[in-house]
C-alpha cells in the first residue's frame, strides 16, 4: 500500500494511504480512536461511546477511513483519550476526478470536544485535505442519547452538501483572476495565519508559488490550493519580526488546521460570489 504519514506540527502527526485503513495501521498513529473507555476525569453523566463503535458503523454503511489523526500531549495519560479525526470517503474506488469528497469525523474521550462532522476534500495532485463551507454548516452531537445512529444520519447530510461545495468549486474554477486580485488573495490568507502587529515572515508571491505543473493556473480554486498547500504545509523560508532567518511551520494541532482550512475556504468562495 502506498501511504503517506505527515506531521501536521509537533502537535499532531497523520497518517492518510490510498487505500482503506485498517484498526492496526489507525493504532499506530491515533490510538485514541480505538478507546475503550473514556479518561477518568469523566463523570458519570458522559456517555462514552469508543469512536471505533461509531467508524464501524459508518464502514457498514460504506464510508471507509482514508486519513486519521490525534492531537500529540505531553501527560502521556492523554494520550489514549485526546481529540482525533478521521477523514472519510463514501466512494473508495472514485478516484477519476482531480479531487474527491470527503467526510470529516472529529471526537474525543477527555472531553475536549462533541462529535463534530464536516465537510472535506482531497485534492490527488498534493494530497492536501481541503475543509469545505463554513461553521454553520458543521454537525455536532453530544455524547448522549443515540450517538451511532446520530453519527450516521449527520455523515449522510454531509454528503448531501457536496451538490453544493461541487458547484463552489465548478465557480471557482470558471473565475479567473489578474496577477493583482491573486496578490490580494494572498495578502488576505497571510492575514488570516499571522497576528496582526508584526509582519508576516514570507510575502504574498511565496505563498502563490506553485510546487507543481498541476498548480499554475490563475483561476480561484487554483490560486486557493496553492496558498493553502504553502500555508497549511509551512517549510518557506522568511523573515521573523526581527529581521532573522526563520521556516515557517505547518499549521498545528486539528483545531487550528480545520480553522485554517476553513477559512481559505470561506476566502475563496466570497470572492467567488463577488466575481459572479
Amino acid at each position: 500500500m502506498n501511504k503517506l504519514a505527515t506531521r501536521f506540527s509537533g502537535n499532531a502527526v497523520a497518517l492518510r494511504s490510498d487505500r482503506p485503513l485498517t484498526n492496526d495501521q489507525i493504532a499506530e498513529v491515533a490510538p485514541s480512536i480505538l478507546a475503550h473507555s473514556a479518561h477518568e476525569s469523566r463523570s458519570a453523566r458522559y456517555s462514552y461511546i469508543p469512536t471505533v463503535d461509531v467508524l464501524n458503523a459508518l464502514r457498514k454503511e460504506g464510508f471507509q477511513p482514508f486519513m486519521v489523526c490525534q492531537t500529540r500531549v505531553r501527560n502521556e495519560d492523554m494520550r489514549d483519550f485526546t481529540k482525533h479525526m478521521i477523514r472519510m470517503r463514501q466512494h473508495a474506488d472514485q478516484i477519476t476526478a482531480s479531487e474527491a469528497n470527503e467526510v470529516i469525523l472529529v471526537n474525543s474521550h477527555a472531553g475536549q470536544c462533541s462529535f463534530q462532522l464536516l465537510a472535506g476534500m482531497i485534492r490527488w495532485a498534493c494530497q492536501n485535505g481541503i475543509v469545505c463551507g463554513n461553521v454553520t454548516n458543521d454537525i455536532r452531537i453530544p455524547h448522549t442519547g443515540d450517538v451511532i445512529g446520530e453519527v450516521i444520519e449527520g455523515a449522510f447530510k454531509v454528503v448531501k452538501s457536496f451538490d453544493e461545495t461541487a458547484e463552489q468549486r465548478e465557480g471557482m474554477v470558471a473565475t479567473v483572476l489578474d496577477e493583482g486580485e491573486q496578490v490580494a488573495f494572498a495578502r488576505a490568507a497571510l492575514a488570516l495565519r499571522y497576528d496582526e502587529g508584526a509582519p508576516a515572515p514570507v510575502t504574498e508571491r511565496q505563498i502563490l508559488a506553485p510546487r507543481r505543473v498541476e498548480d499554475q493556473g490563475s483561476d480561484i480554486f487554483t490560486t486557493f490550493n496553492r496558498v493553502q498547500e504553502n500555508l497549511m504545509r509551512g517549510g518557506l523560508s522568511g523573515r521573523n519580526a526581527k529581521g532573522k532567518a526563520t521556516t515557517t511551520r505547518a499549521v498545528a494541532g486539528i483545531d487550528q488546521n480545520i480553522r485554517m482550512n476553513r477559512a481559505l475556504w470561506v476566502l475563496a468562495d466570497e470572492l467567488r460570489r463577488l466575481r459572479a
